[in-house]
């Protein structure tokens, strides 16, 4: 694993006391965030159910991070309208359901009740990632989309953290 020291220095916020060795054990666990990044999606509602569908049928617990209340609603449909042949249970974060619920979609990160696998659809880095085993990034071509996770990927890397990038422009998702 490659660690930027003075990308990692100022993503922690470390005192300069914290020396490099004690710094490159607390970050190099096996517990680190894995960060993936889905690139050149046409279609990132039917990107995220897919991604969805798998975790979920592998017995993972998935949290949909969106950007907004609307942006919440159009996953919360496209969840209930994937697959005729299948359903993917799922609820808001403040659901009463929602420890027992394998899928959260929310746009808030308040009441977060599984740190399994966080698909970040807002345009920020998400406070909270670290909570996560992974973080899927879903990219599409969208100047605004495209622009912005070019600058959390730049922040996951200084932070030393090993991303592996995906292009799904072959497949016309």
């Amino acid at each position: 694993m490659r660690i930027n020291w003075k990308g990692a220095f100022q993503c922690a916020g470390v005192q300069s006391a914290f020396t490099k060795s004690r710094w490159m054990r607390a970050r190099a666990t096996p517990n680190m965030t894995r960060i993936d990044f889905y690139t050149h999606v046409t279609d990132r509602a039917g990107v995220v159910c897919q991604l969805t569908a798998k975790a979920v049928a592998q017995g993972k617990r998935v949290m949909i991070f969106t950007s907004s209340p609307a942006e919440t609603d159009a996953i919360d449909q496209r969840l209930w309208t994937f697959n005729q042949l299948s359903f993917i249970p799922h609820c808001r974060a403040n659901h009463a359901l929602a420890n027992e619920t394998p899928v959260i979609i929310d746009h808030l990160s308040d009441n977060i009740p599984h740190h399994e696998i966080l698909i970040n659809l807002h345009a920020d880095w998400p406070r909270f990632f670290s909570r996560f085993e992974r973080l899927m990034e879903i990219v599409s071509q969208e100047h605004e989309i495209a622009t912005a996770a070019r600058q959390r990927f730049r922040y996951y890397r200084d932070c030393g953290y090993d991303i592996q990038s995906h292009n799904l422009s072959h497949l016309g998702n």
